[in-house]
């Protein structure tokens, strides 16, 4: 992939992500609003990551960690990339058919492993309904996410992150519905979920066809390449499988705890942001870029784009975490302290926010760090390494929950991050200069530090000398918005000032090509 493909690839995604989150928060507003931290919201969020998780689990997890190295070398060296990826729909579509009509006879079981403190009260029943309509959405996204590792390979990104806006525009629309017609707002929420998967399955779909992939289901067979499809897969579904235990731990200690699960999930929100806007990006584009230099032998071309990758993860990240930490509870008042949010569920997802937000950096450098091992066809190691985050994480979220409650889960997610990336990274210093970053990343490291600082001293210094501003009804949107763009305006001047970026990098990039710093 050119350097201009890559900048290309990195801005379109990181494009229709910003408008997906965007439209994400619009979408849990409305939730926090109409439902608040009670038991239908805590009921409705457990239902809907069901499917979520296991299709992380599946599909964007270990199925297209495997898949999207070996269809790209593929469509490289023109070795019928399209029939591989029809013998591989065929076999996940079958696997997921089965999977779906299996976890509807086992909901009430699923619903106590995520979250085993809704045992005895009306959120096991509720949740366990909902589980049961919300989880065929696991066979349309999971199609569309091997749909998408199709045209993200071939370099469409547009079509594949359009997907998941929606999914946002969807929930939307059945939460004003109901709103009018009368109906049960989580009902309606829950019927959208698999709306919005087919939705997003004939979008990407209609998109592979017009590109030139012509992409349906063959009955599956044990071929070549379909075993070494599996053989890669399975390190990285057990390596999917101890991140989704990270998850269920988390789940399962905030379910002891009224709220808590709402409260996760709105913080989680909020530092999803940044994470999905820049960490998407980077893992949609750099797998398939690395996997091809690497089949090439292009030493300079990898270490170039795994250089700019964390780079621009941390230059748009390392801000981000610090503005989270100083500032979590003005955002949280004014995104979602309205109708059944109350300033207490403010209080508490604000400390939950703060507590992700330390981890933000770690969370993106993992989709850095990882297209190392699996450009190599290396699933096996990153497998080892999450069993240890799990340890972490296990050990952080039971254990401090006796001293600090739900924010137990919050904490080991971020420790468990952070020890993640250290593994990575001393795990790839045998990988040679590819696996390096250059000078320039070095060099600008610390200056991103500092500008990031300066930023969170001016935001916190805001925030102390008008505190009453977020909460004026009617202007406490303005006030969010100015201090969100000032903060931005101190961050990237800052950051230009001190040599942390410069306004040329965009056009550097593609003009300079691989070997430039």
């Amino acid at each position: 992939m050119k350097p201009i493909r890559l900048v290309r690839g990195f801005l379109t995604v990181g494009g229709w992500t910003m408008a997906s989150r965007v439209l994400g928060f619009a979408r849990d507003m409305m939730i926090a609003a109409y439902l608040g931290a009670g038991p239908v919201a805590e009921a409705f969020l457990v239902a809907f990551s069901l499917p979520n998780l296991f299709r992380r689990f599946f599909a964007e997890g270990a199925f297209n960690t495997a898949f999207i190295p070996i269809f790209s070398k593929k469509l490289e060296g023109g070795e019928n990339a399209q029939g591989f990826a029809r013998e591989a729909m065929g076999g996940l579509a079958s696997v997921l058919i089965l999977l779906t009509l299996v976890a509807s006879a086992a909901m009430p079981w699923l619903v106590l492993a995520m979250a085993s403190g809704f045992a005895g009260d009306e959120r096991f029943t509720i949740a366990t309904t909902y589980g049961r309509i919300a989880f065929p959405y696991i066979l349309f996204i999971s199609l569309s996410a091997l749909l998408s590792g199709v045209l993200n390979a071939a370099g469409h990104f547009a079509a594949a992150a359009a997907a998941p806006v929606l999914l946002n525009i969807t929930f939307v629309i059945a939460m004003l519905m109901a709103d009018q017609a009368g109906w049960p707002v989580g009902d309606a929420l829950t019927w959208a979920v698999p709306v919005a998967g087919v939705a997003q399955l004939a979008l990407v779909w209609v998109a592979a066809w017009r590109a030139g992939f012509k992409i349906v289901p063959k009955r599956p067979r044990l071929s070549p390449d379909m075993k070494r499809l599996i053989r890669i897969a399975i390190p990285a579904m057990l390596a999917g499988g101890v991140v989704q235990i990270n998850l269920l731990v988390g789940r399962q200690v905030a379910s002891h705890f009224d709220g808590a699960i709402a409260w996760l999930n709105y913080a989680d929100r909020l530092y999803q942001l940044p994470l999905g806007v820049v960490g998407i990006a980077i893992g949609v584009v750099l797998l398939p870029d690395l996997s091809r230099r690497l089949r090439g032998g292009d030493t300079a071309g990898s270490r170039y784009s795994f250089s700019r990758a964390g780079e621009f993860a941390l230059l748009f990240t390392v801000g981000p975490a610090v503005a989270l930490l100083v500032a979590a509870q003005p955002i949280v008042s004014v995104l979602f302290e309205r109708g059944q949010f109350t300033h207490e569920d403010t209080i508490a997802t604000a400390w939950a926010t703060a507590i992700y937000g330390l981890g933000l950096p770690a969370f993106v450098l993992q989709k850095v760090l990882q297209p190392l091992y699996f450009a190599r066809e290396n699933t096996r190691t990153p497998f080892n390494y999450a069993l240890v985050a799990m340890v972490v994480n296990a050990v952080l979220a039971i254990g401090l929950s006796f001293v600090v409650g739900y924010l137990a889960a919050a904490i080991g997610t971020t420790l468990a991050a952070w020890a993640m990336v250290a593994q990575l990274w001393l795990g790839a210093r045998p990988m040679g200069e590819a696996a390096s970053f250059d000078h320039r990343f070095y060099r600008r490291l610390p200056r991103i530090v500092i500008a990031a600082l300066v930023m969170g001293a001016a935001i916190w210094a805001v925030t102390w000398a008008v505190p009453g501003a977020f909460a004026v009804p009617g202007l406490r949107a303005l006030a969010l918005l100015g201090l969100v763009l000032f903060g931005m305006l101190v961050y990237f001047g800052t950051a230009i000032a001190i040599g942390a970026m410069h306004m040329t990098d965009l056009k550097g990039a593609m003009r300079r090509g691989p070997g430039g710093a």
